[in-house]
């Protein structure tokens, strides 16, 4: 597990960086939220823990700006010695996935931080991306650039097979085995669906994500390709 923290208290970070290390985590540190932020963009990490009180960038503007500007949904643990409801609520509405208060015991905080990874993992593994088009397999919720699109169960089925094979050709067959396993309609079902499908997904927006490969199939892709 990649770990970051970005914390000020050298003897705390010092502390934290040596507990972690010690059961098999990668870990890096910074001291400041200005180099935090810059490490927190530029490398994958499992999850931060951030302190809130930090030169150059606090750990609220450093969470809004790894949210809003970044895009970035990794889990974040903050680390204060605040403890009022006020800003226990700031920190949440930030981003922050976590909170913990000063004084700590490490081994609480690596317990958080393990429960926050697994749970980041789950999420990724449920949640499907292909350009701007999202699929969440476990909600059933299907959104291209923000704009929620419904879909009925043979439709969702379709488009989840697809982008769970993204960029990849996918034959008719094999299409038609993931939605209706052994019992496939008449030949011109998956033709019918396929239709219907773009008409959702890329008929009202600005490019097409789903294209027929001629003599061998279709693909689901935000790289270029024609019909």
């Amino acid at each position: 597990m990649n770990v970051l923290i970005i914390e000020d208290n050298q003897d705390i970070a010092a502390s934290i960086y040596d507990y972690l290390e010690s059961l098999g985590y990668t870990v890096d540190a910074a001291g400041d939220g200005v180099t935090g932020l810059h490490l927190a963009i530029t490398k994958n990490y499992d999850v931060i823990i951030l302190d809130l009180g930090l030169p150059g960038i606090d750990g609220i503007e450093l969470c809004q700006r790894l949210r809003q500007d970044a895009h970035r949904t990794v889990p974040v643990i903050m680390l204060t010695a605040r403890d009022t409801l006020d800003n226990k609520l700031e920190g949440f509405q930030s981003g922050t996935d976590d909170y913990l208060i000063k004084p700590f015991a490490l081994k609480e905080l690596a317990a958080r931080v393990k429960v926050l990874s697994e749970r980041a993992r789950h999420a990724a593994v449920s949640k499907l991306q292909v350009g701007d088009l999202c699929l969440d397999l476990e909600t059933h919720e299907v959104s291209r650039a923000g704009k929620y699109i419904s879909l009925n169960p043979t439709l969702f089925r379709l488009l989840a097979f697809l982008m769970q094979n993204p960029h990849r050709v996918i034959k008719r067959e094999e299409l038609e085995h993931a939605v209706w396993q052994e019992n496939p309609p008449d030949s011109d079902a998956l033709r019918t669906h396929l239709s219907n499908l773009r008409q959702m997904i890329d008929k009202p927006f600005g490019y097409s994500l789903i294209h027929t490969v001629r003599g061998f199939g279709y693909r689901l892709t935000d790289r270029y390709a024609e019909d």
